[in-house]
């Protein structure tokens, strides 16, 4: 179980979103930092909802 708003816990939410790896880069989210993932949360996820 990963703590809201940790850098597990938006792995976990991008993951299930189905985004398995970076939009432009190709590598996969564990290895960026959490300011990126943040990022990517909110333009592709939460902007969904």
């Amino acid at each position: 179980m990963a703590y809201f708003g940790s850098k597990g816990w938006l792995v976990q939410q991008l993951k299930e979103a189905g985004i398995r790896r970076h939009p432009v880069e190709r590598k996969k989210l564990e290895t960026y930092r959490t300011a990126t993932l943040i990022g990517l949360y909110q333009k592709y996820v939460k902007k969904n909802q």
